[in-house]
Parts: C-alpha cells; structure tokens; sequence
C-alpha cells in the first residue's frame, strides 16, 4: 500500500494508537480513519505492540502515567471503524500475548525452570512447560555420583529425544559463589556443554545450611545433541576447570 502525501490526520495514528490524543482529537481522527484504508493498516501495526506496551506499565520502573500507555480508545468510534480495527485487534493481542510468554521465560526462568518446546517426541503438539524437578521425576533413565574429594553428589535423568538427550541435573552439597557447568563426554572423547549456572553463596543442597534455601537440590534442565549411547559420562566443572562430579552413564 502507497503511504500517502504528509497529513496531519494521517500522522495521528500513532498517538492515537498510545491513547494520548484528547476526546476531540480522537473523534476527529476516528472520523477520519473510517475512511482511510491506510491508516487502518497503520494501526494494526501499532495495535499489535499494545499488549507489550500494557505490561511494561506495569513494572515499577514504567513511566510516571502508565494509563497513557494503553488508554481505550474514545466511545464515539463509528460502527464502520469498529468492523475494520475489532478484527485486526483481536490477532494483534494474540501475536503479543505469545511474545510476552516467550519474554517471560527468559526474564525469570531460573535454573529450576524450563520452557521446553515439543516436536514429534511426545505425540502432541505446542509448547509443554514443566519445572526441571517434574521433568527429572517423570522417569527419566537416572545415573548418580558422590566425589569423594568435593563430597558434590550428582544425579544426572536422561531421555532420548529425536534431536539428541533431554537431560536433567540434581546437584547436592555445592557451596557457592560458584558458576558452573554440565558436560556431556561421548565415548570417542569429544565434549559438549549441556547447560550451566550460577551457585549463590549459600549453595544447594548442603545439609545443615542456616539458608531457607540451601539445603535444597539444584535441579537445572539441558539438552545435548549427543544420543545416550553415544555419551560416556557427564562431569559437573566450575568455570575455572576444576572437576566437582563425575557421573557414568
């Protein structure tokens, strides 16, 4: 679609669509957008920003007017309006309400939590999302190790999946600060990092801890490209080097 010559009618659309035009500036875009294919293509487009725009007026750290970020739209919206932008709307929201899902993973999935995406390995379809602990409890194949130097216990569940081993970690009785990292060894040496993490100061699983959290087990959730048969064993390293656990497939 050929955007037309510069109009300020035409140039409201996005204050529009961010809700910060007055009720009459409103109305008299409202009028105008009813007869304006290409200012309803202009607002789908913002439109589909919206839900993001709602949530991050939310957060504490939004603007001053959070309000003005997702301000309904005036009551004086004509009925032809209404049939053209409804339609529209109702996908936009659906396209942001996915992309938020996807954000929040990411922003606060921690290392007990994953978000794991299925394809052929189950028999259904979509995204199943299951903490790290549900995962290695749901019968994965499970192999364990003590270090008798560290005294680090590990338990490592594996699964074959199409693309490779699912794998889930238990760690015990690591003390922080540490990072840290799982290693998938094949049979003819070569290695691959499954997945990795930080410890806090006051560890995981370590009996006897002062912590609320410290005696529990860290459950973190990787994946290795590598099939089960062709891992040898799995070594718990920190970032530096140094071995904490090995664990036989």
């Amino acid at each position: 679609m050929t955007a037309p010559g510069r109009n300020s009618e035409h140039e409201a659309v996005g204050a529009y669509a961010l809700g910060i035009l007055d009720p009459a500036d409103a109305a008299r875009f409202e009028t105008h957008l009813a007869g304006c294919n290409y200012c309803s293509a202009q607002l789908d487009e913002f439109m589909g920003i919206e839900p993001l725009l709602a949530t991050l007026a939310e957060s504490p750290a939004s603007v001053p007017d959070p309000a003005a970020l997702h301000a309904k739209p005036s009551p004086q919206v004509l009925p032809r309006l209404l049939g053209q932008v409804s339609a529209h709307r109702r996908k936009a929201r659906r396209r942001g309400r996915y992309l938020l899902a996807a954000v929040a993973a990411v922003v606060i999935g921690g290392p007990s939590v994953a978000v794991w995406a299925t394809s052929g390995d189950s028999g259904g379809s979509g995204t199943e999302a299951r903490s790290a602990e549900e995962v290695f409890r749901a019968g994965m194949a499970k192999a364990s190790a003590t270090d008798p130097v560290s005294k680090v216990s590990a338990t490592v569940g594996t699964e074959k999946k199409a693309w490779g081993t699912d794998t889930v970690l238990e760690l015990k009785n690591v003390k922080g600060p540490e990072k840290c990292s799982l290693v998938a060894v094949s049979k003819k040496g070569n290695e691959e990092i499954v997945t990795s993490w930080s410890v806090p100061d006051w560890g995981y699983g370590v009996p006897g801890s002062d912590h609320p959290q410290g005696k529990d087990p860290l459950y973190v959730h990787g994946g290795s490209a590598m099939t089960p048969n062709e891992i040898d064993h799995f070594e718990v390293r920190t970032f530096d080097g140094k071995r904490l656990v090995t664990v036989e497939s």
